[in-house]
């Protein structure tokens, strides 16, 4: 298995996923007139993508299943588990959407930071496990969430302020809008660029040193690289996330008088 090469690598082995390769390949493959990289085809990230859902999912209901016990989940396990570990990651996150966001939006917005920040930090932890990668070391992933916190900006900025948002597209004054109305236009689209190469450049850089460690010496030597692989892990997600909350929260304010 090369530093590419991933546990669902031996699926080609079987007939009827290189037919599904191959149909998924003439379906949602880039035509060579997009390409702007020569890049091979392959469906590894969303393989990895779903066995992060299904174990972010895994530990969801775990987290439901200790709010419907006797004591309603007031009273936590005796020993660490995965209820444990998700009720830990679920009161974190949402200590930070309240300090974002401030209490009143804390409650309508944790949902979706919360799941942005868990989807974000498990694919980027999973890299770090033997015979996996990061789907968030490629633009195809980081696209997809970016734009989705790019349309869920201006649709909760609409809900708030009904076509009125668009006003602040325009400038203070009629005078500027030949001005402003370009210069909104190109920062808010830069938006989602920004999140996805960032996303992806530290994530790819990260497992690339660690990759690179562990090739030259295999043994201890990488273990300090790998904790330092944990902490950038969490710290991508959590500026993701931060940003996502500052777009958002940009959007719903309402201007002083």
């Amino acid at each position: 298995m090369g530093e590419h090469g991933t546990w669902f690598d031996y699926l080609n082995r079987f007939s009827w996923w290189q037919k599904f390769d191959h149909w998924a390949q003439g379906v949602l493959g880039r035509k060579a007139g997009l390409k702007m990289f020569a890049t091979g085809w392959t469906l590894t990230h969303v393989l990895i993508t779903l066995v992060v859902v299904a174990f972010v999912t895994w530990g969801a209901l775990a987290f439901f299943k200790g709010t419907k016990s006797a004591d309603k989940g007031i009273v936590p396990p005796r020993t660490m588990n995965l209820r444990n570990f998700f009720e830990y990651m679920a009161e974190s996150v949402y200590g930070l959407v309240e300090g974002a966001m401030g209490e009143k939006h804390a409650a309508r917005f944790f949902p979706l930071i919360g799941a942005l920040f868990m989807f974000i930090l498990f694919n980027n932890l999973f890299a770090l496990i033997p015979g996996f990668g990061a789907p968030t070391d490629t633009l195809k992933t980081n696209v997809g969430i970016a734009l989705a916190v790019f349309l869920l900006t201006h649709f909760y900025g609409v809900k708030e302020h009904g076509l009125a948002y668009f006003k602040h597209f325009l400038g203070p004054s009629p005078a500027l809008i030949p001005l402003m109305l370009p210069i909104e236009i190109i920062s808010h689209i830069a938006r989602p660029l920004s999140l996805s190469i960032r996303l992806m450049g530290n994530m790819m850089a990260d497992h690339k040193v660690v990759m690179s460690f562990f090739a030259l010496v295999p043994v201890l030597v990488p273990l300090p690289f790998l904790l330092l692989g944990l902490l950038v892990c969490g710290i991508q997600a959590l500026v993701f996330c931060t940003l996502a909350m500052v777009y958002i929260g940009m959007a719903i304010e309402h201007e002083e008088h």
